[in-house]
């Protein structure tokens, strides 16, 4: 059974967003080992200078990389990343399985992104969309993507 863990900025404050992911959460208690991690972010001044918000970004990036765990795949969610549609999000978990990484760590940044060291330690960059998603709702599209990819791997269908 696969390990994943969702490593992201700020608490999720949207109730039918938090309700959303712990519906999927609850749906993969089966199917693998899921566990969300939030991390601090940082405050934003008005006006906001460019050094002000590469120090914000790393400061929430030392955060996110102090979540990780040193033996797991890392997934940085990004959208200059790779996208990938289901079925072939799927066959990457699978493929993870097969080569011995059993501990899959996502990482999603907050308003800012994600700094140069998060975004170098990730194994992979994943573009869940071209278009720009809240970070809030990233965590919810991510969660419905690794239910639906468990559920590819293991042969049964989900496509509702």
């Amino acid at each position: 059974m696969q390990n994943f863990r969702i490593i992201a900025v700020g608490k999720l404050r949207e109730k039918y967003l938090a309700a959303g992911v712990a519906e999927y959460l609850k749906r993969l208690g089966g199917l693998a080992r899921v566990e969300m991690v939030e991390v601090g972010d940082e405050p934003l001044p008005e006006p906001l200078s460019p050094a002000m918000a590469e120090m914000a970004m790393a400061r929430e990036g030392e955060r996110l990389l102090s979540k990780t765990r040193p033996q797991a795949y890392c997934v940085a969610l990004a959208i200059h990343g790779k996208s990938l549609g289901s079925e072939e999000f799927a066959a990457l978990l699978a493929d993870l399985g097969l080569k011995g990484h059993s501990q899959v760590d996502f990482i999603i940044g907050g308003t800012l992104g994600l700094s140069p060291a998060v975004l170098n330690r990730a194994n992979l960059l994943l573009s869940l969309s071209t278009m720009t998603l809240p970070h809030q709702l990233a965590r919810l599209v991510l969660a419905e993507q690794l239910y639906r990819a468990c559920k590819i791997n293991r042969g049964e269908k989900y496509h509702k």
